[in-house]
């Protein structure tokens, strides 16, 4: 995996590899919302993922994953909150954000609770 300074730095990487279409996470899906596109958990894999912390502030901290579906034919970006400000759902979704396979790169406290 790549190691990138800022956020926009991985996203722009991203788009530029083919991970063109903006995700979304709604409830319990997560969406291609200018393709009317709703994934459930068993429709996407996650390729790849970024942790960023906040310059500012530690607590401000996001992931970008690299979202691709072969159902839907589509590779997308998804940007989520990770820590203070993430979502706190229990869904499959969020369950496969936080899957082993992203917990185990990360430390201390960001590791999520299982």
């Amino acid at each position: 995996m790549k190691n990138f300074e800022t956020l926009v730095d991985a996203t722009n990487d991203l788009t530029k590899r083919g991970y063109d279409a903006n995700l979304s996470l709604e409830g319990d899906t997560i969406d291609d919302k200018s393709k009317d596109i709703h994934m459930t958990a068993d429709d996407f894999e996650i390729d790849e993922f970024y942790r960023f912390e906040g310059q500012s502030n530690p607590s401000d901290m996001s992931i970008v994953y690299a979202i691709s579906s072969t159902k839907y034919n589509l590779k997308g970006i998804l940007i989520n909150a990770y820590g203070t400000y993430a979502d706190d759902s229990s869904s499959a979704i969020s369950a496969k954000l936080h899957h082993n396979q992203v917990s185990t790169n990360l430390h201390g406290s960001d590791r999520p609770v299982e």
